[in-house]
């Protein structure tokens, strides 16, 4: 038999936005609305590749955010499975466990939800092969900190097994650990796919059997960058399996590197930013893009783009807008002043000659980047735990990127002052 579905997982519906950056109403409802759009896209993809079932690895939902609305319109997606007539097989995860609603929602008759007790459903093939043994185990509680494999049934022999699990694997940074395991021990099972849930970033192991973590099929913001995907799985009379990509994100976050190392002025500066937008764009699998611009390199207009970061965020719109469905969530300048115009700048200005002191003793200082780091720390603990790898995946690359960002902070106050100095002298 030919057997075939569709593997997803941590769609996170109505999750709220992470990134205070999105203060643009229509680009604050694009993603506002991306999940749920997501899920559609699966849905279609279940109907139009006419699918045998649709696997649900955990996280539809986002914890204590969730409402009834919500339950309802996932309640509805899965009619439109049913309608079809094709399964959904669905365990809870960490999220999933959080929300209230999740004991409450009525489903339809098509979708079957794995419990805290680990089970499996046999499914026989409708002309001969060899039957199927779908396995899945569901979070009764939000935090899972032991394995969970030893709690699957065995394999069921003369079958292809299947088993549904959420799982942070041997960990993830920026995931806590949850119902942690190893590959070997994935594979060690016998099963034949383990479909996964829980790391948000698409990985594929193979070895004894197939091994997917899917990743989110919607991004929610630039740390979840890229293109997003559920797999299709066709598994053949034989029972080899075939595991393909499907791209079902509406909007795709990508970091955009912009080189000014050749710009002198301002029309250069726009210029280069237009081409590197429009060049991502044209990679773009999603529908829309949602670029945050790094600018780099050495150049003359480095102190200006500083001082003139809101002009420069309110030309990347317009051409976002000209080059279609692509959207800037942010702008960040790391370009310097080339070395001559620098040395020179720093005989004759205080300004520079300040921010030249600053490099040298105050941002390199023991002193300064213990306070520096203990207000990170404050506002790290704050953060929910997937918003905190933007400071860093260690200890080293935290150090880093606080001394980076007082860095450009320094830079950003004295382009200021020197733009305010030069208006009040002419």
């Amino acid at each position: 038999m030919v057997y075939r579905f569709i593997h997803s997982a941590d769609i996170h519906l109505d999750s709220p936005l992470k990134t205070l950056a999105l203060s643009d109403p229509k680009l604050s409802e694009l993603i506002g609305n991306a999940t749920r759009q997501a899920l559609r896209k699966i849905v279609d993809l279940c109907i139009n590749e006419r699918v045998d079932a649709l696997v649900l690895a955990g996280d539809v939902y986002d914890g204590e955010q969730t409402s009834m609305k919500t339950a309802r319109f996932f309640a509805s997606e899965m009619h439109r499975l049913h309608q079809a007539g094709i399964k959904v097989f669905l365990v809870r995860g960490n999220h999933d466990a959080l929300s209230k609603i999740t004991n409450e929602l009525t489903l339809p008759d098509n979708v079957k939800l794995f419990t805290g007790r680990a089970e499996y459903v046999e499914i026989d093939p409708s002309s001969g092969g060899l039957p199927l043994a779908i396995h899945g185990i569901s979070f009764s509680e939000a935090k899972a900190p032991a394995s969970l494999l030893s709690k699957f049934r065995p394999r069921v022999e003369n079958a292809i097994n299947i088993g549904i699990l959420h799982t942070s694997l041997t960990g993830s940074d920026g995931h806590n650990t949850y119902a942690p395991c190893t590959i070997g021990e994935l594979n060690a099972t016998g099963f034949q796919y383990w479909a996964l849930g829980h790391i948000h970033k698409r990985s594929v192991y193979d070895g004894a059997c197939k091994i997917v973590m899917p990743g989110n099929p919607q991004g929610r913001d630039i740390n979840e960058a890229g293109a997003k995907t559920a797999t299709l799985v066709t598994i053949d009379d034989d029972g080899s399996l075939v595991i393909e990509e499907r791209h079902t994100g509406l909007a795709e976050f990508a970091r955009i590197a912009v080189n000014l190392q050749n710009c002198n002025d301002w029309s250069d500066v726009i210029g280069a930013t237009r081409s590197a937008l429009q060049a991502a764009r044209a990679e773009t699998k999603s529908e829309h893009l949602v670029a945050r611009l790094l600018l780099t390199g050495a150049t003359p207009t480095a102190w200006g783009l500083r001082s003139n970061a809101d002009r420069l965020k309110a030309e990347a719109d317009v051409m976002a807008e000209q080059t279609g469905k692509s959207w800037i969530e942010k702008i960040d300048i790391g370009c310097t002043l080339p070395a001559a115009t620098s040395a020179a700048a720093t005989s004759n200005d205080p300004l520079s000659e300040l921010m030249s002191e600053i490099d040298a003793t105050i941002l390199t200082s023991d002193a300064f980047a213990l306070r520096t780091e203990e207000a990170a720390r404050e506002i790290l603990n704050a953060l929910p735990v997937e918003c905190r790898a933007s400071f860093g995946i260690d200890e080293a690359a935290f150090k880093a990127e606080i001394q980076e960002l007082s860095r450009q902070g320094a830079e950003q106050v004295l382009a200021r002052l020197q733009s305010q100095a030069r208006t009040e002298i002419a």
